[in-house]
């Protein structure tokens, strides 16, 4: 008898599994959740954001403080001489200065009361130079020198312990063979 219930089962063929479909229920719950979630936030957000009125800035009462910007303060336009190198030439040398507008009357004054000592300072500094540091196309070496000079001269600010002085310019450096 067990030989016919194997035979039985033998003959009819395996029933497949039922095939089970997409978890449509569990797609809808977790998208509903996701467009609570971001309403939620989204009203948060809006209830915490400050008002318009709060965040306007009137362009009007906007005030723009000159004083940061540079005024250019010229030094010396004279020249010095070189002999270096068993040659004499006379260099041709303009020096200005960068100041902040608001620091560039104190700055004008010390330069005028100390001029004497600035054109022998910088008559040394030419006058020791070699040829090729007075024709570098930057003038690097130069206003290198000519920066530590002056700032030596030009006190810095008693507030802000900064150099009054923000830049050393050199715009006409040349050379006059003097033989």
């Amino acid at each position: 008898m067990a030989e016919k219930k194997d035979a039985k089962q033998a003959e009819k063929p395996a029933e497949a599994p039922a095939k089970k479909g997409l978890p449509i229920k569990t797609i809808g719950i977790v998208a509903a959740v996701m467009v609570i979630e971001a309403v939620a936030v989204f009203a948060v957000f809006k209830v915490i954001s400050p008002k318009a009125g709060h965040a306007a800035t009137d362009v009007a009462n906007i005030h723009n403080d000159d004083g940061d910007s540079l005024k250019e303060i010229k030094v010396v336009d004279e020249r010095f001489q070189n002999m270096r190198n068993t040659e004499s030439w006379m260099w041709q040398v303009v020096v200005a200065v960068q100041v902040k507008k608001r620091h560039a009357e104190k700055v004008e004054g010390i330069l005028k009361a100390r001029e004497a000592e600035i054109k022998d300072g910088l008559r040394q500094i030419v006058g020791r130079a070699d040829h090729n540091q007075l024709k570098e196309p930057n003038s690097e070496t130069l206003n290198r020198q000519f920066t530590a000079f002056l700032n030596k001269l030009v006190p810095v600010d008693e507030k802000t312990s900064e150099p009054l002085i923000e830049k050393v310019l050199i715009p006409r450096c040349f050379g006059i063979s003097a033989e």
